[in-house]
């Protein structure tokens, strides 16, 4: 394992990050894509299947090892129509996984726990999914965060402007690519 935190970071940040680092579910938690549309959740070793067939939602995939480091916008007609980039937060700052809804949405937001020194607003476009405090909003994909998704500057007035209070946002340590790779190729051609 990596002696120094800071460098640990950094490389998790770039997903160069060694083999040794094995993520573990949070609080016996954790949401697995078995479908485009449905995922498996497991809380306290009881599995439940949730399908979200004909809902839209957010998927993201964290930037940790097993994970692709992306966000997935998907309609309710079951199509991934926008993805990109994201970051997470750092090992000790972990993001949850889970099943949320948007439970609240501001243009312009200044974190209350993590205020920017120069005042300015610091996480804009924020779409709040946990009492927590955890939200999707405008950061640098190049740096962890203290929990919350970052999500690149040109994505997320997209994401933001698509989302309701119904969008549902699911946060998996599980890769989604295979489910989203046709979509994508349909999008952005042939890579």
């Amino acid at each position: 394992m990596f002696k120094n935190l800071s460098i640990f970071i950094a490389l998790l940040s770039t997903g160069i990050a060694n083999e040794e680092y094995k993520v573990l579910p949070l609080k016996g938690i954790e949401t697995m894509p078995i479908a485009k549309t449905v995922f498996k959740l497991i809380k306290n070793d009881e599995e439940k299947i949730v399908d979200l067939t004909g809902k839209d939602f957010i998927l993201v995939s964290v930037r940790e090892h097993g994970s692709d480091g992306r966000f997935y916008a998907v309609d309710k007609d079951g199509t991934v129509w926008w993805s990109g980039a994201v970051t997470s937060g750092a090992p000790e700052f972990r993001s949850p996984s889970g099943i949320f809804s948007i439970i609240q949405k501001k243009r312009y937001h200044m974190s209350t726990l993590f205020p920017d020194d120069s005042g300015v607003n610091n996480m804009d476009y924020m779409m709040k999914f946990t009492n927590a405090g955890h939200a999707l909003h405008k950061g640098s994909v190049d740096w962890m965060s203290h929990g919350c998704i970052h999500i690149d500057p040109k994505d997320v007035p997209v994401i933001y402007n698509w989302s309701t209070f119904n969008t549902k946002v699911i946060i998996t340590r599980h890769t989604y690519m295979p489910f989203a790779k046709e979509d994508l190729r349909k999008i952005y051609g042939k890579r």
